[in-house]
């Protein structure tokens, strides 16, 4: 019989948004996939999970695919673990779900801990409808991006890093007009959590007066203009 891949969710800051599902998983499991086996150690330990663990991360996740499939048609139960979330959100996985579909194999994803539901939910945007665009090219794609991004009227979800929180701000200033709202959650479920909601302008000035620390959810109003034909200027 084969074995299953599980996407296991953890905790993305407090240890207590584990769920007991994913403790028995883990614990079941033969081996685990993690993306920083440092990172993972200390909450594994915590919760007294001592199975055996490996690294999988976007430099070996190629190489390590063809593997992982062999060890599931040996029979073994795998799990799969980001550094805090939800495994393939911004985070490796996504190649090796579709090449373990591609072989037929058994996949099951966990609920669990993402960091961009709880933003969201908070900021008080629309969330009716949305798009999740993660993080933005560094450079390459980067302006292209933003520009087709101008009129979308969906709220927009966006990852970003301390180093380059301001100058994200900055471009969707540019891009998007500094009167548009938007949220920016930080540190989300630990300690010194903290919510930033106003226009792009007041955000920014925010974040230029504070100390720059965590991972960074930005939550971007959608567009109330809609756009311009294709024969108008924007296009050309």
């Amino acid at each position: 019989m084969n074995g299953k891949l599980y996407l296991v969710p953890t905790p993305i800051g407090n240890l207590e948004d584990i769920t007991l599902r994913a403790l028995r998983i883990l614990k079941e499991v033969d081996l685990i996939l993690a993306e920083d086996t440092r990172t993972s150690a200390p909450m594994l330990k915590h919760f007294e999970i001592d199975q055996k663990v490996f690294a999988h991360h976007q430099h070996n996740e190629h190489k390590a695919v063809a593997e992982i499939v062999k060890f599931l048609k040996e029979g073994k139960n795998i799990a799969l673990i980001s550094d805090a979330g939800t495994p393939a959100i911004s985070d490796p996985g996504f190649l090796l779900v579709r090449e373990v579909l591609k072989h037929n194999l058994p996949v099951e994803c966990l609920p669990g801990a993402t960091a961009f539901v709880p933003a969201l939910v908070n900021s008080g945007l629309p969330n009716d409808r949305f798009t999740f665009e993660g993080f933005l090219p560094v450079k390459k794609g980067r302006q292209t991006r933003l520009k087709d991004l101008i009129y979308e009227q969906r709220t927009m979800i966006f990852y970003e890093s301390p180093h380059r929180l301001l100058k994200t701000l900055e471009e969707f200033i540019e891009y998007f007009g500094k009167e548009r709202q938007a949220a920016i959650s930080r540190e989300l479920t630990k300690m010194f959590e903290e919510n930033v909601r106003g226009t792009l302008t007041e955000i920014k000035t925010h974040f230029e007066e504070n100390i720059l620390k965590g991972e960074f959810v930005i939550i971007v109003a959608g567009s109330d203009k809609p756009a311009p034909k294709k024969d108008e200027k924007y296009y050309k």
